[in-house]
């Protein structure tokens, strides 16, 4: 899958989303009070946590969001039943909204790198212990204000590969 986020002249910024399968669809985002556009912190803590259930794995996986209008490509034809599915397993849709706001706020204020916030974040939603050591935190967090720093630095789109591994499981590919 390719993300490509792009700045909307309206000050937000919306994700141009081209699956493997030949569906592409533009992702809403709501981001304008932000200089770090939202979904990039999602796609961003996703991708370098390995987090294959979070939003944007479960977009590769095949779930359409509200927030999703498609431009291309041709729809399977269990598109609906298969999202559904997907949303309906267990998923870390949740725990990637609270890692990626921690990061996300560290990065949009210039802060350290948050390292017990994600521990606390995880601790919120699992008993286990938080699977991400410091190494994958800072990772995410470097990554994010460099493409932060990309992103405020140039109105051109910012492409943003996303690994075919990491797909949300739930239904047979």
């Amino acid at each position: 899958m390719e993300l490509t986020f792009v700045h909307d002249p309206r000050g937000e910024c919306f994700t141009l989303i081209r699956r493997v399968d030949g569906v592409e669809f533009t992702l809403r985002s709501y981001s304008r009070k932000h200089r770090v556009p939202h979904d990039l912190a999602h796609a961003v803590t996703e991708r370098e946590l390995g987090m294959p259930d979070g939003i944007f794995g479960c977009i590769a996986a095949g779930v359409v969001f509200d927030s999703m209008e498609q431009t291309a490509g041709k729809r399977r034809h269990d598109a609906k039943v298969r999202s559904t599915r997907i949303l309906k397993a267990r998923n870390s849709i949740g725990i990637s909204e609270s890692i990626s706001s921690a990061i996300h706020e560290a990065v949009e204020h210039d802060w350290a790198t948050p390292y017990a916030r994600v521990r606390e974040m995880w601790g919120v939603t699992e008993a286990a212990p938080c699977p991400y050591d410091d190494a994958a935190i800072a990772l995410a967090t470097e990554t994010l204000r460099d493409l932060s720093n990309q992103w405020q630095a140039s109105g051109d789109p910012l492409p943003f590969p996303w690994p075919n591994k990491l797909q949300a499981a739930g239904v047979p590919r």
